[in-house]
């Protein structure tokens, strides 16, 4: 089964940086936009950021925009999340998906990616 593999999580400071990456265990999302999605403790998983499958189209959530960048290299197959100026309620869960054979739009919805990794745990302390 293809499975997204998260790495880069970890325990930091308030106004630290990060940098999240996400790799296939097998096959190629070259084709595919991907995203990153958050879920803190008793709350809904929600999108991060997202980047369409040649990179030309990125979005990103309100909460991050200006702090956090969103990349992927498909010669690595390789997506990464950079992290700037965190603060404690960036604490979550983050997750990266694959949604294949981009449809022209950056989706959303979590509803809407198909291919999901286990999750890499980003705590902020204040």
């Amino acid at each position: 089964q293809v499975q997204l593999v998260e790495s880069g999580g970890g325990l930091v400071q308030t106004g630290d940086s990060l940098r999240l990456s996400c790799a296939p265990s097998a096959r190629t999302f070259s084709g595919a936009d991907m995203g990153w999605f958050r879920q803190g403790p008793g709350k809904e998983r929600d999108l991060v950021a997202a980047i369409s499958w040649n990179g030309a189209m990125t979005d990103y959530a309100d909460f991050v925009k200006g702090r956090f960048t969103i990349s992927r290299d498909n010669a690595k197959n390789t997506m990464y999340l950079r992290m700037t100026s965190l603060k404690p309620e960036d604490t979550a869960v983050y997750y990266c998906a694959a949604r294949p054979g981009s449809a022209g739009y950056l989706a959303r919805s979590a509803s809407e990616y198909l291919f999901w990794g286990q999750g890499t745990q980003v705590t902020v302390s204040s």
